[in-house]
């Protein structure tokens, strides 16, 4: 195997291994990579699925009509280190997340993935893009003869460790180096406890884990003694206690080790808390969620959806502007309602000027939207079977809607009957956006046939094999294929 083949082999395993992680901890997720091996050599783009079309004019600006990416190259090229790595920062380009680094066996690499609507923060995928810089580096570095091919398993399987490495470059700065507070068994309790069911719940409160010298801070209503304190591993017996705290502004408050007690009010300086909501629950760093978690994993999602594509389907349409975002906070709220019940649900928004005749539970005159009653009403009907019918004006037309079609190519067999036939309905009528509900809360989009958030899944780079000089990619653009 030649150096040029061996660099592919490094960046596609790689790149297809982030990619499996960040799907597990984001939802669908791309990669993509711009680099150059050597001081000399011309930049190069590894796109396979699309994630950067749309910014080729800004990477020309960046990589093709300067040098200064090249020029900042502080030290020597050579293959046999990697560890005296300098990181270069987010891009900060729309939609993306990005980060990069320099390194003596790879001069230049900047890492892309998607930036979900729905993420509670940025910083764990900013340090798993970071470890992709490292591992890049350390496989060029080793060459073919040393090359083992775990860094795409080792990224497919980072989330635990993004949000730890996370949590401690932010302990850093706020409470300094000197911190002896470890942070993957606070992970490892979470997590545990969170699926642990006491009598058959699930775990419901808060639980706040704090370095040991804030302790003396904080005004505990109640204190166990320290030769009785429960032990993290203990996680049945912390699942009893949390229920000490379920339903109230109290907390039970821990070390990385033990559980000290319980306090009501205000939090330390630092704190890293575990919100127990249930079947899911979110990790905060002091007051600002960093991810959430749920059947053992964490995950990035706010749990909340933000329907991004229902508001560039709205504003795209005919409707008044005022309308529009009034019939968005509607929808929402019907949607959030749905998903904080666990319940599935779709809803077919129909645009046109007269709607559309759906088989449904008619009602003898539209509840009007506006009001909250009915709103509020709405929201108890989309627990019944079939979708709701919300007109342009702002009002439901009907409930337990039946949505018929014919087969069409894109259908997902796996995401089961109500997904499938809001498809095909919103394939074979107009101006219709359908918008369905999981009763395991994950929110789809779709219009004409198609999944909003998913059409990057039908049209792959035609550059999906191998990486491709990015001045190649650019001039590509200009086709009709972007």
């Amino acid at each position: 195997m030649n150096e040029f083949t061996f660099t592919h082999m490094c960046i596609k395993q790689t790149a297809e291994g982030m990619r499996e992680g960040l799907t597990h901890f984001s939802g669908p997720s791309r990669t993509a990579v711009i680099y150059a091996i050597k001081p000399k050599d011309p930049i190069s783009i590894y796109d396979p699925q699309n994630l950067l079309a749309g910014h080729e004019p800004k990477f020309k600006e960046l990589y093709i009509d300067s040098a200064g990416w090249r020029e900042k190259t502080a030290m020597g090229y050579d293959k046999k280190k990697f560890s005296n790595l300098i990181p270069e920062k987010n891009l900060e380009l729309a939609g993306l997340i990005s980060y990069g680094g320099r390194s003596s066996s790879v001069v230049y690499q900047m890492w892309f993935t998607e930036h979900h609507p729905d993420m509670s923060s940025i910083g764990p995928t900013e340090r798993w893009l970071e470890q992709a810089v490292w591992r890049f580096s350390h496989d060029v570095a080793n060459e073919e003869d040393l090359y083992t091919g775990i860094s795409g398993s080792f990224l497919k399987e980072y989330a635990t460790h993004a949000v730890r490495d996370y949590l401690v470059d932010e302990m850093n700065v706020l409470i300094g180096w000197d911190t002896r507070m470890r942070v993957y068994p606070i992970l490892e309790a979470v997590l545990k406890i969170s699926r642990t069911p006491e009598e058959g719940s699930w775990p419901k409160g808060k639980l706040i884990f704090v370095e040991k010298r804030s302790l003396a801070k904080l005004q505990f209503i109640a204190k166990f003694p320290e030769a009785e304190r429960p032990v993290l591993e203990d996680v049945k017996h912390i699942r009893k206690l949390l229920q000490t705290v379920e339903n109230s502004k109290r907390k039970l408050v821990a070390d990385e080790k033990t559980i000290i007690g319980i306090i009501k009010g205000g939090s330390p300086d630092f704190s890293i808390t575990a919100k127990f909501k249930g079947s899911y629950g979110f990790l905060a760093l002091n007051s600002d969620n960093i991810c959430s978690f749920s059947d053992g994993c964490f995950q990035s999602t706010t749990r909340k959806a933000k329907l991004v594509q229902v508001e560039e389907a709205l504003l795209d349409s005919d409707m008044d502007s005022e309308d529009a975002s009034t019939l968005l906070k509607m929808i929402s709220e019907i949607v959030h309602h749905a998903a904080r019940q666990r319940h599935g649900c779709a809803i077919v928004v129909d645009l046109n000027t007269s709607p559309v005749f759906i088989s449904s539970q008619c009602l003898e005159h539209p509840l009007d939207l506006k009001n909250h009653d009915e709103l509020e009403l709405a929201k108890s009907l989309s627990r019944v079977d079939g979708a709701l019918h919300i007109g342009a004006d702002l009002k439901l037309h009907g409930f337990a809607c039946l949505l018929d079609g014919h087969y069409i190519p894109h259908e997902h067999r796996a995401r089961g009957a109500r997904f499938n036939s809001a498809l095909r309905f919103t394939a074979e009528h107009e101006n219709i956006i359908a918008i369905v509900v999981s009763s395991d809360s994950p929110v789809s989009v779709m219009m004409g046939g198609i999944v909003l958030d998913a059409k990057w899944r039908l049209k792959p780079s035609i550059f999906c094999n191998a990486p491709v000089l990015l001045k190649k990619w650019v001039a590509t653009s200009d086709s009709e294929y972007y």
